[in-house]
């Protein structure tokens, strides 16, 4: 059987465009190489407890029934209702810097007035500077070329100010270090600031559950344990997708949710990682280590009702790979109990809590430890990532009663990206098209990232490539 499209990597945006494919009758094919999906966004069962892995909120929440943004045409293109994905607002979040602290949740008018407060003299500015966002076309090359730290210094001239915005947006969607493209830092800034952060109640499951259950039920394929040994080509075209297992699939197109460097890898005809006309990408180096404590406590029984912490312990905020394991200087610490959740007022936890505090990682490191030195260093590293959180939250640590923790390492394995790179390479390809005339990329190094932004890129690039017959 030729199949119309094969789709690598059974993640958020390869089973959107799955769906997508499934409902114009395409016969699709979804391959995962391992035994679960959802890459980095799943989630797993370890002593009886259920753990998500890195969904810490959904961005780009909007109020049920809004017609516009990108959860309203994730909604409206693969046909959910607002109530499938049983999504609760955050109670409300903060960004702390020494000596200043910024709060915010779904409504855009409590951070403008954190600004204001903070920083009354850049009043006006901020709304200039707001204003500026809302004009932006995410789809432009000009737009991805420019410097952010240049474009908002020109309209912010406070310059704490200016890092406390682009610290949750680096955190949540910035694969190049020190700096965002401007296009990048609109559309982070918008889903976070402009629309907002929730989390379904049963969390990222309830996603994958949907996802999966539409895309099987419309008569897609998918496959577990089916990893791509390489792309084979001629004369311009992928004409068989052979699978580790030494299997050899055909179809008319694929598409590829592995990143750009590790798509064009996979293709046996030796064309170099690169653009036409540029020079060769290179892939991405950010990566982190979480920490996720179970408590016997809700958090907010000990005062801590934050949603979501991003903190940073000096002015500067410093966004690059760490000479150390980890940098302990900054993060984000979220509490997946402080959302407004209307159907259960404990999240269901019986009174227990978590919380989670991330990181920036040295891959290098991690991945270079041997098999005796890594869980002993997880043990170390776990102590050292809690105590700079607890600096900003109640001292949780005598409550916890269960743990886990992820790394580079962690991350390599079940995304398969180089480097652990949580947000891919920090060149994106914004039109998916690649150096062969059928085969195309989505997700990360599409250029949209979080779990909202990677399925918008599965569905964008379904439309664009691959329902044009």
């Amino acid at each position: 059987m030729v199949y119309d499209t094969i789709i690598i990597g059974a993640g958020m945006s390869g089973l959107a465009a799955g769906i997508r494919l499934a409902m114009y009758d395409q016969r699709v094919c979804v391959l995962e190489k391992h035994t679960t999906i959802g890459g980095l966004n799943s989630f797993y069962r370890l002593r009886r407890r259920d753990y998500d892995v890195g969904l810490h909120a959904l961005t780009n929440i909007t109020p049920k029934g809004t017609r516009k943004g990108p959860l309203a045409r994730l909604l409206r293109q693969l046909r959910f209702s607002w109530d499938d994905f049983q999504i609760s607002p955050q109670i409300g979040s903060q960004v702390v810097f020494p000596g200043r602290t910024l709060g915010f949740d779904n409504n855009p008018a409590l951070l403008e007035a954190e600004v204001v407060r903070e920083f009354p003299a850049q009043a006006d500015n901020y709304r200039r500077f707001v204003a500026a966002i809302a004009d932006y076309d995410d789809l432009t090359d000009e737009h991805q070329q420019l410097s952010a730290r240049q474009v908002v210094s020109s309209y912010l001239t406070e310059p704490v100010l200016v890092e406390m915005l682009f610290c949750p947006l680096m955190f949540y969607g910035s694969a190049r270090e020190h700096d965002m493209d401007w296009g990048q830092f609109c559309i982070m800034f918008r889903s976070i600031f402009l629309e907002g952060l929730g989390r379904p109640h049963a969390g990222v499951r309830l996603i994958l559950k949907n996802l999966v259950k539409k895309f099987r039920g419309m008569g897609g394929e998918l496959r577990l344990r089916a990893g791509v040994d390489r792309l084979h080509v001629e004369n311009g075209r992928v004409t068989g997708v052979v699978l580790d297992s030494g299997d050899v699939l055909e179809a008319k197109r694929v598409l590829s949710s592995a990143g750009w460097v590790e798509t064009m890898r996979l293709c046996d005809d030796g064309t170099p990682v690169e653009v036409a006309g540029s020079a060769q990408r290179s892939a991405g180096r950010l990566s982190f280590c979480e920490t996720i404590s179970t408590l016997d406590v809700d958090p907010k029984q000990m005062g801590y009702d934050r949603t979501i912490t991003f903190f940073n312990d000096h002015e500067r905020f410093d966004w690059t790979v760490p000479a150390e394991p980890c940098d302990l200087r900054s993060g984000v610490i979220c509490s997946p109990n402080n959302f407004d959740y209307a159907t259960a007022l404990d999240d269901g936890r019986g009174g227990r809590g978590t919380m989670r505090i991330t990181v920036l990682a040295n891959h290098d490191y991690w991945h270079g430890l041997d098999e005796a030195a890594y869980p002993i260093e997880k043990l170390r590293w776990f102590d050292r990532i809690n105590a700079a959180g607890v600096r900003f939250t109640p001292d949780y640590r005598s409550r916890i009663i269960d743990t886990d923790m992820f790394t580079p390492t962690t991350i390599t394995r079940f995304t398969g990206h180089d480097n652990g790179a949580v947000y891919g390479a920090p060149e994106k390809q914004l039109d998916g098209a690649t150096h062969l005339e059928n085969l195309f990329v989505c997700g990360t190094d599409q250029g949209f990232v979080g779990i909202v932004g990677s399925i918008v890129s599965g569905i964008g690039m379904a439309n664009l490539h691959c329902l044009k017959e």
